[in-house]
């Protein structure tokens, strides 16, 4: 069994701490929950360092201001596979996000494997290990865990210095290191955890794809779920299912009888519904802005069709999946008349980009601002 310290007092916190700030890496992974939350419940942070590894009670500790300012530390490198969701249950625990990241997934499909290759997967393909897969569905709200379950917890960050030395090695033969970088420091940029409720409907697949006035009243609909879930800290779907945002865009209640018909549940809630949609006819929302789920003319089709043998082909040279250089969304995106995407920004630029803009007969690329940490 992983020998592991547990961690389930603020002093002991503190102490771990001072001994990270010396390292110049830091594995780090978390086990949280939210089948039954819309925010992620923290419930347990695993970091590894010089050999050892430490499991942190994030239930039992009240909050993780000892350890931000090593997990912020310029000069330590932390390795996460994976990372965005557990930068984002560090970041709602302690307003922080970790930085700066190596991630483990992110790093392994820019040397050829599949962009979400699994941690397990990808032990064993660079290192020829096995790690039991057993406790994938465990409730690690539960204590005292048991111990296949801490096992399992630091078997997630045992291997994860050698899976970034072998990934590192690979990449700088390839000179595919600031590849690395520029998708990593994208995970710094704090909207990804704050998302704004006011965009809420870009979720909605399909929206693309009504009428204008049904368009407005899902957006509607849709922010208004995002912001009651977001209050009771429940999942989206337990306010109202996308079907049921469809179903009200369409039908146009304009009373609790009607809705009632369309969609029954709890009076209060149902009461601000009627107000969002009451609001969204009074300002006489038209949205005629297409979307990127609108449905391409046959001429965007077959703009899209050559988009993606261009890239195709450049991602059978650089032995990559294509979804690394340009996913199929964005290709869609940029036949419809989109510029502001990621494969024409940063390395993806001179990696498609350029490629891609020659399909589309332009030249210059646009500019977009920089992200900075």
């Amino acid at each position: 069994m992983t020998d592991a310290i547990w961690i389930d007092r603020s002093e002991e916190l503190e102490s771990l701490a001072r001994t990270l700030e010396s390292q110049p890496e830091i594995g780090l992974d978390t086990e949280f929950l939210r089948e039954r939350t819309f925010f992620p419940k923290l419930c347990l942070l695993q970091l590894r360092a010089a050999g050892q590894i430490w499991c942190v009670d994030t239930l039992r500790i009240n909050g993780l201001d000892a350890l931000m300012p090593v997990l912020t530390a310029p000069r330590v490198r932390k390795l996460i596979h994976a990372a965005r969701q557990d930068l984002e249950a560090v970041y709602l625990t302690a307003k922080q996000v970790v930085s700066p990241v190596f991630d483990t997934q992110i790093a392994a499909a820019c040397i050829g494997m599949k962009p979400q290759v699994g941690y397990a997967e990808l032990v064993k393909t660079l290192l020829d290990v096995t790690i039991p897969k057993g406790q994938t569905r465990t409730d690690w709200s539960k204590r005292p865990l048991t111990p296949a379950q801490l096992e399992y917890a630091a078997d997630d960050v045992l291997y994860l210095d050698a899976v970034a030395q072998e990934l590192n090695g690979r990449l700088q033969k390839l000179g595919r290191e600031h590849w690395v970088r520029e998708d990593c420091l994208e995970l710094e940029e704090h909207r990804l955890y704050e998302p704004d409720p006011a965009l809420a409907w870009e979720r909605l697949r399909g929206i693309g794809q009504l009428p204008p006035e049904p368009r407005a009243r899902a957006k509607a609909v849709a922010v208004w779920r995002e912001k009651l879930a977001r209050e009771r800290d429940l999942p989206r779907a337990w306010i109202l299912s996308d079907a049921a945002v469809f179903s009200i865009a369409h039908a146009n209640p304009a009373n609790a009888a009607a809705l009632e018909a369309v969609q029954p549940m709890n009076e209060r809630f149902a009461a601000t519904l009627l107000r969002a949609l009451a609001l969204a006819s009074e300002d006489g929302l038209q949205d005629l802005a297409p979307v990127q789920d609108s449905r391409p003319t046959p001429e965007q089709k077959a703009l899209l069709d050559a988009l993606s043998k261009t890239v195709d082909a450049r991602a059978a040279e650089l032995e990559v999946s294509a979804e690394v250089l340009a996913p199929r969304g964005e290709l869609k995106a940029l036949a419809m008349g989109k510029r502001d995407t990621h494969a024409l920004t940063g390395w993806r630029l001179q990696e498609i980009g350029t490629r891609l803009l020659a399909t589309l007969g332009e030249t210059v690329a646009p500019q977009r601002a920089t992200v900075t940490p």
